[in-house]
Parts: C-alpha cells; sequence; structure tokens
C-alpha cells in the first residue's frame, strides 16, 4: 500500500457522478494496403494477450483507516477483459458517430474497486482500413503529459515492426517497474520543512510581483479576476467530444510575423473562436475572459505516475473586437505569467497554482459561496505529442486527438498536442452547459484566418 500525494487524492475526493474526473485519448489508425479488416480482430487479440500489464496501472484507490481513499494497492485479480473492450460504431460509421461514441463513454465514471482506466478498440468506420482508440485513467493516476508519454511508448516509427505491446504493458516504457516506497515520516518531514521554506519564500515573490502588475498592466491576469460567463457554471456528467486538425506551420508563419510563440497564437485562436461562440449566443462578458493554462513541471525523461502541472492565467482579450489588440493582450499576458513563475522551484510553482486551481476541487466539496466564483473562465492545454508519423503493429497513427476533463463552474476544456506536423485540437464540454460544441471549431478556423491576415502572412 502506498500513500497518495494530496494533489492526487483531491481528484477522487472530488469525483461524483455528474462530475467524472479522468483524462482520456483518441487515436485513429490506418491498416496497411495488404491488410484486411479482419485484421483489426487480430490485434485485439494480440493486445489482450499481453497481460505483462504495468504495475502503475495495476494499482486501485484504498481507505486509509476508514478515511480517503488516501492510498494504493495493488489489484491482485486483475481482469484485463474488462478493462480493454471492442467496440462498433452504428452505420453509418462517420467521424460523426464516432464522436458521439466517444462523447457517451467519455461521460461515464470509472470503476473505484478495480484500476481507475480502460481502453476501447473500435471498429465500424465506413472506410474500412480505418479503426479508433480510445483509452481514459483517471486524473489522480495520470495527468495529459505523463498519459501522453506512456502512448508514444507503446507506438513505434518503423511501420514494419510487429509485436509492439498495447499501451497498459511493461516492456517499452522507461521506469515501468514498481513505485518506490515512501520515505519514513520523519524523513518526509524534515525535507517537506526545508522544501516548505524556499516554496513559502518563493510563493511570497511571485504573489507581490503578480499583484504589482496587475496593477499597471492591462494584460495582466490575476485569480478572481475572471468575469461570469455562461462556461463557469455547474455541470452535468453527459459530454459532449469535437475534434479537428490544422497545420502547424500556418501557426508557425503567425508566430514568426509577430514575434509570438506559436502556443501564445494557439491561444489567440481560442480567444478569437471562444469570443464568437458568446456572441453567437449573446453572452460575451463585457470583461475578457481568463484561461488557465497548464505548464507541466515533468523533465523529459519522467514518466512517473501522478499530476506534476503549474498553471499560468492567460487573459484572451475578448472585450476586443480587433483580432490585433486582441493577440497583444495575449502575448504579452503569456510573458508576464512566464516572469511571474521564472526562478521558482517546481514545489513554489505548484503551490503557487494551487491558489488558483484549488476552488475548482474544492467548490463541490465544500459548497462555500467563497469557492463558487471563478478564478478563471476555461481550460486551455498544449501538450507536446510525437514529432514523427508512428504505427502500431503496421497500422499508421493518422490523428491524436486529447478527450479532456470539464470541471464542475468550468464546463469547457480545450485540450491540443501536436503529431507530426499537425496540431491536434480536442474540445470537451458539459452537453447541457456548452450548447453546439463542434461550432468552436469552425470559430477556431476562422479566428486563425482572422489572425494570418492581420498579420500579413495570407
Amino acid at each position: 500500500m502506498r500513500i497518495m500525494p494530496i494533489t492526487d487524492a483531491a481528484f477522487l475526493m472530488a469525483e461524483t457522478r455528474s462530475k467524472p474526473l479522468h483524462v482520456g485519448g483518441l487515436q485513429l489508425f490506418k491498416l496497411p494496403a495488404d491488410a484486411t479488416i479482419e485484421d483489426i480482430s487480430r490485434l485485439f487479440d494480440e493486445a489482450l494477450a499481453h497481460g505483462d500489464v504495468d504495475p502503475r496501472l495495476r494499482i486501485r484507490p484504498t481507505h486509509l483507516f476508514g478515511v480517503g481513499p488516501l492510498a494504493w494497492s495493488e489489484d491482485t485479480q486483475l481482469d484485463l477483459e474488462y478493462h480493454v473492450r471492442h467496440s462498433a460504431v452504428p452505420r453509418p460509421g462517420r467521424i460523426r458517430e464516432l464522436l458521439a461514441l466517444v462523447s457517451r463513454l467519455h461521460g461515464t465514471l470509472l470503476d473505484r474497486n478495480r484500476p481507475l482506466w480502460e481502453g476501447h478498440l473500435i471498429e465500424g468506420l465506413e472506410d474500412g482500413g480505418t479503426f479508433a482508440v480510445y483509452s481514459k485513467v483517471h486524473h489522480s493516476l495520470m495527468d495529459g503529459v505523463s498519459a501522453m508519454r506512456r502512448l508514444e511508448r507503446s507506438l513505434t516509427p518503423d511501420p514494419d515492426e510487429r509485436g509492439v505491446p498495447p499501451f497498459w504493458a511493461l516492456g517499452r516504457s522507461r521506469g515501468s517497474g514498481p513505485a518506490e516506497e515512501s520515505p519514513s515520516l520523519p524523513a518526509r518531514a524534515v525535507r517537506a520543512a526545508a522544501e516548505g521554506v524556499k516554496t513559502v519564500a518563493g510563493v511570497t515573490q511571485a504573489s507581490v510581483r503578480a499583484l504589482v502588475e496587475g496593477i499597471w498592466t492591462e494584460a495582466a491576469a490575476l485569480p478572481y479576476q475572471a468575469p461570469a460567463s455562461m462556461l463557469n457554471v455547474p455541470i452535468t456528467g453527459a459530454r459532449r467530444f469535437a475534434a479537428d486538425s490544422w497545420s502547424i506551420e500556418r501557426l508557425h508563419a503567425v508566430a514568426k510575423a509577430t514575434d509570438a510563440t506559436v502556443n501564445d497564437v494557439l491561444l489567440g485562436m481560442c480567444a478569437g473562436a471562444l469570443r464568437r461562440y458568446l456572441l453567437s449566443h449573446d453572452a460575451l462578458p463585457a470583461e475578457p475572459l481568463v484561461a488557465m493554462v497548464p505548464v507541466s513541471l515533468r523533465d523529459e525523461a519522467d514518466e512517473s505516475a501522478g499530476n506534476q502541472v503549474g498553471l499560468i492565467l492567460c487573459n484572451l482579450g475578448t472585450h476586443h473586437a480587433d483580432p490585433e489588440r486582441r493577440f497583444e493582450v495575449v502575448r504579452r499576458s503569456m510573458r508576464e505569467g512566464k516572469l511571474r513563475l521564472r526562478g521558482l522551484t517546481p514545489a513554489a510553482v505548484m503551490a503557487l497554482s494551487a491558489v488558483s486551481f484549488a476552488p475548482v476541487i474544492l467548490g463541490p466539496l465544500t459548497n462555500l459561496p467563497g469557492f463558487r466564483r471563478p478564478p478563471f473562465n476555461v481550460i486551455i492545454s498544449n501538450v507536446p505529442g510525437p514529432r514523427e508519423k508512428l504505427y502500431w503493429n503496421g497500422a499508421e497513427m493518422t490523428g491524436i486527438y486529447p478527450v479532456s476533463v470539464p470541471y464542475d463552474g468550468q464546463a469547457l476544456n480545450i485540450t491540443v498536442t501536436s503529431y507530426a506536423g499537425s496540431l491536434e485540437v480536442g474540445l470537451v464540454g458539459c452537453r447541457r452547459s456548452v450548447p453546439s460544441l463542434q461550432k468552436l471549431l469552425d470559430h477556431l478556423e476562422e479566428s486563425l484566418t482572422e489572425l494570418e491576415r492581420a498579420s500579413g502572412v495570407a
């Protein structure tokens, strides 16, 4: 039995039927030219034969002295056929039917009596040579970056390689052995005290700096400056998922012309799209929307479980109709947010970030009015993905779409990953609170085109 970090335990304690807290992903695969539809079933059977499940995917949440869940224990009777499932979309098998199926699967809770993950191989698409894989894992077990790295390790750049194990198996991931035992309580206390002094100092310094900057600059975004909006309401358990791809080169061109980063351009796209979407529902606040932008604190080799994420609050400038002025607010806000975190330890970054994110988790637990005011309006994540084409036992991965998590009071999540020159966008929203979610995809294209024109690259 292992004690879980409080950040991971919070995701379990805050979860309810109407607020599932798992993250997921959808990948599209194309069979090789000499394969048949029957080969999809063969791939499923071969994957299921890999019974050597990684120890990190064998653990389930456990109460400690009747309180919790606060610990992880091994499931010694893991039923792989429960976790790995073979499904099909209804006719005519369009992407529309696939996204509807993923929306339903993403709205169901994971069984806490078992390890908190599932994988679904999905066939029946109108292009008979294409199949999909949808997987989900509880946020207490992995964050988006660690899940992406696990997926990458289960694929190969060699289209001729066979016998590649699935994502749940041992053999390809670095550091996939059993988790280390926790240090003794006295050792943890001494280490925590030393780290705590540095953390408090760092948080104090960053908080003062943020407050001073917030007084003098329009672009600054501080916790609880976010306006009330239709996106910041209690949510239901039903989900809607929409996805699409864009060429990264288009964003690179805008970034180069405006002395910005690609992530700045992505946020600019989202700012313009959200402005259009809210205007179409006669629901645009007079004050600018604020986005929470997660920042991974992992190094390149870190594949450990749990969550290691800080955050930056970004002013999206949605009160500006002019795209150039709006994008300048976004660009400056991200630059200032990064400067605020510069020089802080990862522990200090996580502690400072908790000031903004804690109400999202604690709100449903406390129901206190002070915790119901939105610290931000929308979550926009950018998770780096594979740079080259990848394959799974000869099948080419043609798309990789993140399926993230909305929270109570945060009805929309926009998560993006990169893949072989493409920007893969996944939108997840509360089915009731975010109507016509797919319209946001059109607005993203319109917003990027607007930025291309404003920057002179189109």
